[in-house]
């Protein structure tokens, strides 16, 4: 299991710096569908998506702290090893999230790109104020 949580720990590590932004696209793309095209889970997906997100940078955030202080007072390379494996022991089940669910971002995606392009009415000019009759 060790290997397992250090493998997906690293599988991840190229999606997450951008993550938010994919999920943000995501939630913007799902309001401007129309109900029909939304799947039920959508929106409880990307929920959990962004939960799992957050957990994972508390623990790296966590686990940062950890590495300072081990610069700071070295210990024995054994507990350090201990530490990030307890840290990716921790984010496999928000790992597993994204790896079970993060297929949404593409489903939403592959919704609004097939979606008709609803138009917006562009709003009128503004009247321009009459200019007084004595002036020119």
């Amino acid at each position: 299991m060790v290997q397992r949580d250090s493998q997906t720990w690293r599988a991840f590590l190229p999606v997450r710096p951008g993550a938010r932004q994919l999920l943000a696209t995501a939630a913007v793309q799902l309001q401007h569908l129309s109900a029909g095209d939304i799947a039920p889970y959508w929106a409880s997906h990307l929920r959990e998506l962004n939960q799992a997100l957050d957990r994972l940078d508390e623990l790296r955030r966590e686990h940062a702290e950890v590495r300072e202080a081990h610069r700071a007072a070295p210990v024995s390379p054994e507990k350090f090893v201990d530490s990030v494996a307890e840290r990716n022991e921790e984010a496999w089940s928000y790992l597993n999230s994204w790896a079970a669910k993060g297929h949404v971002l593409l489903d939403v995606h592959a919704a609004a790109y097939k979606a008709p392009v609803r138009w917006m009415p562009v709003p009128a000019p503004a009247p321009v104020p009459a200019r007084p009759a004595g002036r020119r």
